[in-house]
Order: C-alpha cells, then structure tokens, then sequence
C-alpha cells in the first residue's frame, strides 16, 4: 500500500495488476487440497467451519467479566453456575454439530 501511495493515482491499474499476478503466481506454487486434505481439514474444524472455534473464544471473553461478576455478588456457587452454563453451551453446540 505503501507503493501505492508513492506512485500516486495514475499507477493505479498497473498497481492493481502487479498484485493480482503475485497472488495468482502464489496460488499457483500451493499444492491443490486434494480430497484427503479436505477431510482432514472437515475432522479437524468439525461441520461449523470455523464456528465452534468462533464460539470457544467468544466464550473464553465472556468467562472473564461473568465469572467476576458471579464471584462478587454470589461466591463460589455463582463462579460454578457460570462455568457450568459456559461449558454446558458449548458441549451442546458440539453435540448439535457433529
């Protein structure tokens, strides 16, 4: 982007152009993923393609302030109904997608 700005607006095409052959040239050095490698990739990530990993950390975030919140206002019992309920949504998303 940097070149970008250095050549200004009437590169702009020539620009575009060279960073399209360079990502097709890198394309075209990768080895295809051929149906092994998908499989794997499938057992790996699961059928949500990216969504159980998306829910992992988005209930990692949410542990932090829930479980502060349930400690200072019901102690210990409230910090084991909050990581029950993280654990429990997230063993049932499991189960829903395999």
């Amino acid at each position: 982007m940097a070149a970008r700005r250095e050549l200004g607006p009437e590169y702009d095409d020539a620009f575009i152009e060279t960073v399209v052959e360079r990502i097709q040239e890198s394309l075209g050095t990768r080895p295809a993923a051929g149906p092994a490698h998908r499989s794997r990739i499938g057992a790996v990530h699961g059928h949500g393609g990216g969504h159980g990993l998306a829910l992992a950390v988005l209930s990692l975030l949410a542990a932090i302030p829930l479980s502060a919140i349930a400690v200072v206002n019901a102690g210990l019992p409230g910090l084991v109904v909050v990581m029950a309920g993280i654990v429990l949504l997230n063993v049932a998303y499991t189960c829903r997608s395999s």
